[in-house]
């Protein structure tokens, strides 16, 4: 009797955190964070009870378990359950912030920090073939940022050295991943070439193309792509030294299916004039300030932003090209999303239904990266990357921290409020 009952309590225990009360009281969050004159707010409902506001604030407004923040402030909500307080939210409203969408083709061009080695080249020389880069260990992935002392900027400032110095022992100063280390490189006569090498492949330069994601008038910072530039030897990601924005013209698209990952073709010229800087190159994407304003013809005014506990699951469209410069919407389906408390890149799971689009690319293509996704009259993020299994849907990143990228603090302190349940 007692190892029955002893079970019984046992398996009570355990299914009490599946209890639709105790599931409804452990989704309602500790804090929040709105932005004031924006739409109401649903809190979490708990055993019928309402959520009644704190009366000796004024930045929000209360109509049963919906609150529609008013102005800019902190103020707190409780929960009561026969009279009795039983849970407290604060909240944060936020300054009225809005953004212009993008959805535009973009060239980008970057230039590296220093030169990127992105492969070992065999000299032939007197005692056979080597390659002094790979004899001073230098690895491919690493940066060569100077020689001799002199700061290195492109391809031909080393090979400038390399010919004046005529064969003698190079002090490189070279950059792996995290740390700095400096090694002597002797440079070996190439019989082949008649001339001097170090046996090492660089590159100081990199271009694609991508979308443009979102402008800020007031502080002319922008976002695009929504992922990091990679050097497509390497894989690793370039470290930049500065950068040109210009706009492109999409040519034709190579269609995605299961598998293969499509493409849009676009082109564009380094000479063209260029739209803005590029400053900073992260997992989030790039990001710069803008010395004109760019239009999209499709959504042209300031929008508002969702944080990512806003973002809810349903319908969303994206502004992309498709052909040429011109940008528009279609429709997709946001399939989950999660409330990040901290910057991740894989907020969202978007899954594209627009048929017209779908007839012309199979889904998400390369290119398309960066592309905003609206919600509600809302921009709520952008796209990242496809899912190789599946070329409809693919990941999307919540559009807080491509601001937060971007150097633009839309929570005035510096300080994001967690969103998290006790």
């Amino acid at each position: 009797m007692r190892i029955m009952i002893g079970l019984i309590l046992l398996v009570s225990f355990l299914s009490i955190p599946f209890m639709s009360p105790v599931k409804q009281y452990f989704s309602i969050p500790n804090q929040l964070t709105l932005f004031e004159k924006q739409s109401g707010y649903a809190l979490p409902t708990f055993a019928n009870t309402n959520a009644n506001i704190k009366q000796d604030q004024e930045s929000l407004t209360a109509f049963s378990n919906n609150i529609v923040p008013k102005e800019s402030g902190q103020s707190s909500v409780f929960y009561e359950w026969a009279g009795l307080p039983i849970k407290k939210v604060d909240v944060k409203v936020l300054e009225d912030f809005k953004v212009i969408p993008g959805g535009q083709s973009i060239g980008v061009r970057l230039h590296t920090l220093g030169v990127l080695v992105v492969g070992h080249h065999l000299i032939q020389t007197a005692d056979g073939k080597m390659s002094p880069g790979e004899e001073a260990g230098i690895k491919v992935g690493d940066v060569i940022l100077e020689v001799n002392g002199k700061k290195i900027k492109k391809v031909e400032d080393v090979a400038a050295i390399v010919k004046e110095e005529e064969g003698k022992a190079l002090d490189l100063k070279v950059k792996r991943n995290d740390e700095t280390f400096n090694t002597t490189l002797t440079p070996k006569y190439d019989e082949q070439d008649e001339k001097h090498r170090i046996g090492l492949y660089i590159r100081d330069s990199a271009a694609g193309i991508g979308t443009m994601t979102f402008y800020h008038p007031d502080s002319k910072k922008y976002g695009a792509l929504g992922h990091v530039i990679s050097d497509m030897d390497t894989r690793k990601p370039i470290e930049i030294h500065n950068g040109k924005l210009v706009r492109s013209n999409v040519t034709s698209i190579e269609k995605g299916s299961n598998g293969v990952p499509g493409e849009k073709n676009a082109e564009f010229s380094v000479e063209d004039e260029s739209i803005g800087n590029i400053t900073r190159n992260s997992p989030f994407g790039i990001f710069g300030e803008l010395n004109q304003n760019v239009k999209n013809n499709v959504m042209d005014k300031p929008m508002p932003i969702a944080l990512s506990h806003q973002v809810k699951e349903g319908p969303a469209k994206i502004l992309t090209v498709i052909e040429g410069q011109k940008v528009e919407a279609f429709d997709v389906e946001v399939v989950s999303s999660v409330p990040q408390k901290h910057p991740a890149t894989k907020g969202m799971i978007i899954k594209i239904t627009d048929k017209e689009l779908l007839d012309a690319t199979g889904g998400i293509v390369q290119g398309m990266s960066g592309s905003p996704i609206i919600q509600d009259g809302k921009v709520i993020g952008a796209v990242t990357h496809v899912f190789v299994n599946d070329s409809t849907s693919g990941y999307g990143v919540h559009i807080e921290w491509m601001l937060q990228e971007a150097g633009i603090d839309i929570y005035k302190d510096g300080k994001r409020d967690e969103q998290k349940a006790s």
